[in-house]
C-alpha cells in the first residue's frame, strides 16, 4: 500500500497494552507510543517477535506518557537498532528514566530467580531487556513543552496537549501535508483528586481514542469512604491491607486519600508503607512538576511524611515477615511483577488480610485472576492459596470512563473524518464505537492488529 500518509496499528488492539501506532509520511516513519504487551501469554509473546519494520528506519518516536504499556518497548527498540530522538514532555522524560530502568531490573531479577529455582521452561530464562538497554535508550529522550509545535520528521509536525492522566501525560496532534490526526493517549478523569483535567483538542481530521473504560461508568460512590471501610474491617480482624498499585499516579492518589482520612481521624493508627523504589522516586517527581497537579506543597510534604518508604531489598524482606496490622502499597498495579508478589505469597493465604485493587485489571494478569475470585494464584512457579478478602475500588482509576471520553471528544469543533477506537478490551472498544456514533454521528471503527489505513 502506498500513500503520502498512512497509519498502521501495531498494538493496543483488542487489549489495553502494547500501544504502538506507525505513521508513514511519504518516505518517513514515525512511531506514536512504544509500549509493552502485558497480560495473556499470546500477547506477551509479541514482545519477543520481530516488528514489521526495521527499527533503524524510524525517524522518531513520539510518547504520550511514561506508563510501561506505552513506553516499555523502547529498550527493545533501541537494542534492535533505533538511534533517533524520542519526543515527549518533560514530565514523561523524568518518569520514563525511572520506569524503564525499574522494569529492566524487575525482568533481570525475575530471570535470575527463575534460573536459581529452575521453575522456568526456558533454560536459561532471559530478560526481554536489561538495565543497560534501558539507560541507553533513555539518552535519546528529547523533551518538548506542552503546546509547542515541532517538526519531528520532514514535513511532519506534532504538538503535545495535557490530558490529566499522570505527570507528563499528553494527547498528541500530528499534521502532515494538510492532514491532521490526534492521538488521545490515556485520557484522565475530569475531576481527578490529584491531576488537573484534560485539555481538549479542538480539531483533527482523524482521531485515535482510547477505550479502557469504553463500556463502563465509574461508580458514584465515595472513594475515601470505601477505602476507610476496607481498612477498618481488615484491621478489626487483625489483618493487613495490601494495595497493588501502579507506581506512577495510582500510588500517589492512594496515599493522598489515606492522608485525608488520617487528617480527619478516620483511619486506624497502623503504619503505612510504600514498598516500591519506583513509586518512591515517582512520588518525588510530583514535587518537581507541581504545576501539573492540585496538591499544595504543604499537603504534598505532609502526605509523604505520613508513609514509611521501604527502599532496600533487606527492608522489603523484613516487611514481608511483619505480622502486625499495616497498610502496604507496592507495585505493580496488576500484580505482574515486583515486590508486591512477595507480599502476596505471605498475605494471600491469611483470611484476616485484604488485597485491595484500585484500577483496571487486564485479562491474563494475576490482578485479573485475583479480582475474578480465584482461590489460588500462581506466583514464582508455585500455586498460592487465596483466603484473603479481595476488593477492587474502581472509582480510583486514572482513566476516563465512557462519559468522560465522550466529553473529551465533544471538544472537537468539527466532526473528524473518522475515529479509530483502540486501547480497550473488545467489548469496551465496541461499546465506545457505538456510543460515539449515537452521540455525535461520526464515522467510527475498531481496528484490528496490524490493520493499515490511508489518511487522505
Amino acid at each position: 500500500m502506498s500513500s503520502r500518509f498512512r497509519l498502521q496499528f501495531l498494538g493496543a488492539t483488542g487489549t489495553v497494552t502494547g500501544s504502538k501506532y506507525l505513521l508513514h509520511a511519504g518516505d518517513h516513519r514515525v512511531l506514536v507510543d512504544c509500549g509493552l504487551f502485558q497480560g495473556w501469554k499470546q500477547l506477551r509473546l509479541k514482545n519477543w517477535a520481530e516488528l514489521p519494520f526495521p527499527p533503524h528506519s524510524l525517524d522518531a518516536v513520539l510518547l504520550t506518557h511514561a506508563h510501561i504499556d506505552h513506553s516499555g518497548y523502547l529498550p527493545v527498540l533501541g537494542k534492535r537498532g533505533f538511534r533517533r530522538r524520542i519526543y515527549c514532555t518533560h514530565g514523561t522524560r523524568a518518569l520514563a528514566e525511572i520506569l524503564l530502568v525499574d522494569a529492566a531490573h524487575l525482568q533481570e531479577e525475575e530471570a535470575n530467580f527463575a534460573n536459581k529455582h529452575r521453575f522456568s521452561r526456558h533454560q536459561p530464562a532471559l530478560p526481554l531487556f536489561t538495565a543497560d538497554d534501558a539507560r541507553a535508550v533513555c539518552r535519546h529522550l528529547a523533551p518538548v513543552d506542552y503546546g509547542h509545535r515541532i517538526e519531528v520528521a520532514k514535513g511532519l509536525t506534532a504538538c503535545w496537549r495535557p490530558n490529566g492522566h499522570i505527570i507528563g501525560s499528553a494527547s498528541i496532534e500530528i499534521d502532515h501535508a494538510g492532514v491532521s490526526i490526534a492521538f488521545s493517549g490515556d485520557v484522565g478523569r475530569m475531576s481527578d483528586p490529584l491531576m488537573r483535567p484534560p485539555t481538549p483538542i479542538v480539531a483533527a481530521d482523524y482521531v485515535v481514542v482510547e477505550s479502557t473504560y469504553g463500556d463502563r461508568l465509574h461508580p458514584a460512590s465515595d472513594t475515601a469512604a470505601t477505602l476507610r471501610e476496607v481498612v477498618a474491617r481488615t484491621v478489626a480482624r487483625g489483618g493487613s491491607v495490601l494495595i497493588p498499585a501502579f507506581a506512577v499516579g495510582r500510588a500517589q492518589v492512594i496515599l493522598f486519600h489515606l492522608y485525608q482520612l488520617r487528617q480527619r481521624g478516620e483511619l486506624p493508627q497502623v503504619p503505612i508503607y510504600i514498598n516500591s523504589p519506583m513509586a518512591i522516586d515517582a512520588t518525588e517527581i510530583y514535587r518537581e512538576f507541581a504545576g501539573e497537579h492540585k496538591l499544595s506543597e504543604r499537603d504534598y510534604s505532609a502526605m509523604c511524611q505520613m508513609a514509611k518508604f521501604v527502599r532496600t531489598p533487606d527492608e522489603s524482606k523484613q516487611l514481608c515477615q511483619q505480622k502486625a496490622p499495616m497498610i502496604v502499597i507496592s507495585a505493580s498495579g496488576m500484580a505482574t511483577g515486583g515486590r508486591v508478589l512477595h507480599h502476596l505469597v505471605q498475605m494471600a493465604p491469611d483470611e484476616r488480610n485484604t488485597i485491595l485493587f484500585t484500577g483496571f485489571q487486564s485479562g491474563g494478569t494475576r490482578g485479573a485472576t485475583l479480582a475474578s475470585g480465584a482461590n489460588v494464584v500462581k506466583i514464582f512457579g508455585d500455586y498460592v492459596p487465596v483466603r484473603a478478602e479481595v476488593v477492587n475500588i474502581e472509582t480510583m482509576s486514572a482513566h476516563a470512563d465512557y462519559e468522560e471520553l465522550l466529553q473529551w471528544l465533544s471538544g472537537f469543533r468539527r466532526a473528524p473524518r473518522h475515529v479509530f477506537v483502540t486501547h480497550g478490551e473488545p467489548s469496551a472498544a465496541d461499546a465506545l464505537r457505538r456510543k460515539i456514533g449515537e452521540r455525535f454521528g461520526w464515522s467510527c471503527s475498531v481496528p484490528e492488529y496490524r490493520d493499515e489505513v490511508v489518511l487522505d
